[in-house]
């Protein structure tokens, strides 16, 4: 979800701006590939009506946009570093790198580092002879690149969204930026990539705001202007506590990924919302108000109204506290505003699974009854009495017959009795003309709606929730409701 967030308000600003939406897929470490992922960030972004302008599999002038097809371009870029003493080589094993960080530990340094104080006394080309250097490469032995992090410096940056923000240079290591395996780490290949392909804003995760005085090191290091900083905020659980996991969203019953996503390192499945029955354009209006705010009342937004209103400068500095019921609101805001006959195709699908066979003009009328009290389509099934045959109180309805009972009164029989009687020459039979004679028998009888009209719902459709009865009845149809009814009456009557 943070992912699809990050890459919603980056296409957010660059289509209010008039710019360009690129992604790239930043795959320079290889022991983190995961099979089938970037056809699953295709596919999700899709769904939800984000398609980059420049992209893997839409191309652009800039590509590619794969950096582990980009491994030509790097080396030079590191070398150039080196050659104006801004990055250095280094060869220490593994082994002499515990050994440092041992080192340091028993000297009493909490978090040991390879820094401006500890290359001093390590295998690299800033303390060995050059020509020693220069055998070493020449000989084919490993070594990675590392950045030469200035002592004693302040680095400072302005973040659209936090403010100044000021590290000091001590707190930073020298981070390998070439692997010896042939590959730039992510650091250099981002800052590389952003100059190469003209970014001039990133906007991404506040989990990269530690890394952001790096990125601003070596910007600097080039001698390159730097693109403006925009880090977005967390997203946290839903009591606040914590960034939202996806252990987070399987313990509790609600997605945090787009679509169903199986990992096929773990074979863990990830529950989608896509699968669950949200509408895209739901999903993107809920999560466009995770961390942004428009400045006004209004909750329900188009993309293209989400275009005009976005702006970074509304975007929060704190977490945003997930709230799954509201992301369920959402949703049902957007179903009652879908095309009745849309939504009664859905209903009829879902009905023919379960071997019901309903015509396309009655699905319709129905989805319009109950799409008011539905979040998802199929909550819409909950309506089923309306195309299955016979009273539901015969269907093991042991819920409504406990209602029943409860709400039964014998003195009730001859108000149903005068009000089938009413029904059997209601011409027309509409839900008006029902209500109508409902109220008449009523008033007949000198009984009160709250004696009746539960025992009504029960007889006719089997649940004390749900539409209104008399178009409930009119949907139904005069003979289907007076055969619900009389059965109705026969079974409370077989109680006495």
């Amino acid at each position: 979800m943070g992912g699809v967030r990050t890459a919603l308000y980056n296409y957010l600003f660059a289509r209010k701006l008039g710019g360009r939406f690129l992604l790239r897929i930043e795959d320079t470490d290889r022991t983190r590939f995961v099979p089938g992922a970037e056809e699953y960030i295709r596919e999700a972004l899709g769904w939800c009506g984000l398609a980059p302008d420049e992209s893997p599999w839409g191309g652009g002038p800039d590509g590619p946009y794969r950096q582990s097809e980009r491994k030509s371009v790097y080396p030079r870029y590191a070398e150039e570093l080196i050659a104006n003493d801004q990055a250095y080589y280094a060869f220490d094993t593994a082994e002499e790198l515990e050994a440092m960080r041992g080192r340091m530990k028993a000297a009493g340094v909490a978090a040991p580092a390879y820094n401006a104080v500890t290359r001093e006394h390590m295998k690299n080309s800033l303390t060995l002879p050059a020509d020693e250097v220069r055998a070493r490469l020449e000989g084919g032995e490993p070594y990675v690149v590392r950045l030469k992090v200035p002592r004693q410096r302040e680095i400072r940056f302005e973040d659209i969204i936090r403010g100044w923000v000021v590290v000091h240079s001590g707190h930073i290591d020298d981070k390998v930026l070439f692997k010896s395996d042939g590959m730039p780490t992510y650091h250099l290949a981002n800052i590389v990539d952003d100059r190469l392909m003209g970014i001039t804003h990133v906007i991404r995760g506040e989990e990269w705001l530690p890394s952001a005085p790096l990125h601003v090191l070596l910007y600097e290091a080039f001698g390159w202007e730097r693109p403006h900083f925009a880090h977005l905020p967390l997203i946290l659980k839903p009591d606040g506590h914590g960034k939202l996991s996806k252990r987070d969203g399987d313990r509790l019953g609600f997605p945090v990924f787009p679509l169903d996503w199986t990992d096929p390192n773990t074979g863990e499945r990830s529950s989608g919302y896509r699968e669950r029955g949200y509408y895209p354009e739901a999903f993107v209006n809920m999560l466009a108000l995770l961390g942004w705010n428009p400045g006004t009342e209004q909750e329900l937004f188009t993309m293209d109204q989400l275009v005009e209103a976005f702006s970074l400068e509304r975007v929060n500095k704190s977490g945003a506290r997930f709230d799954p019921d509201k992301t369920r609101w959402f949703n049902q805001q957007y179903l009652r505003h879908r095309p009745d006959e849309e939504l009664g195709e859905g209903l009829r699908t879902r009905l023919a699974e379960r071997g019901i066979q309903v015509a396309p003009e009655r699905a319709t009328q129905a989805a319009h009854l109950l799409k008011e009290r539905a979040t998802f389509v199929d909550d819409m099934l909950d309506g089923a009495y309306l195309f299955e045959p016979g009273s539901p109180l015969d269907q093991n309805n042991e819920a409504a017959l406990a209602d029943l009972r409860k709400r039964w009164r014998p003195e009730a029989a001859d108000t149903m009795e005068a009000f089938i009687t009413r029904l059997s020459g209601l011409t027309p039979f509409t839900a008006e003309a029902v209500e109508s004679a409902f109220h008449e028998v009523l008033h007949d009888k000198g009984m009160k709606l709250g004696q009746v009209m539960p025992i009504y719902r029960l007889f006719v459709a089997g649940r004390m929730q749900g539409p209104g009865m008399f178009e409930v009845s009119a949907l139904l149809g005069r003979e289907e409701v007076i055969a619900r009814l009389r059965a109705g009456l026969e079974r409370c009557r077989a109680w006495a």
